[in-house]
């Protein structure tokens, strides 16, 4: 399994961003699909998934309403759209995917991309 995200950069407080993880290397059918982060000197943490099959989302609390995970089956790409972006948004954002059910655990995904860099200026 291949996962390269892409989308990161820098933008002002309030700004937008659309990150993208293109996934290649089998057939996701059953999977489940997340976006972590993980800001200077802080753990890594979930920020969002979706599963392959259904659409189903979940979001960590502070992002809710903000942004919108999404998947497109035939790209084989994964979406997050960053709208009302903070300072505190500001990390490393990482796609991964795995077949468990512990969505918001980082050993539920054992294929990580390489993590694109979102930066929000005040």
């Amino acid at each position: 399994v291949q996962l390269q995200a892409s989308g990161g950069g820098l933008v002002a407080a309030g700004g937008s961003l659309r990150l993208s993880c293109a996934a290649s290397g089998r057939t996701f059918t059953n999977y489940v699909m997340a976006w972590f982060r993980q800001a200077p000197g802080k753990e890594r943490e979930f920020v969002a998934s979706v599963t392959w099959n259904l659409g189903t989302t979940s979001y960590v609390d502070s992002v809710k309403g903000r942004f919108t995970v999404s998947r497109d089956r035939a790209k084989t790409t994964v979406y997050l759209q960053m709208n009302s972006l903070k300072p505190e948004d500001t990390a490393v954002y990482y796609c991964a995917c795995g077949t468990g059910s512990n969505w918001y655990k980082e050993n539920n995904y054992p294929n990580w991309g390489q993590g694109t860099l979102v930066t929000v200026s005040s």
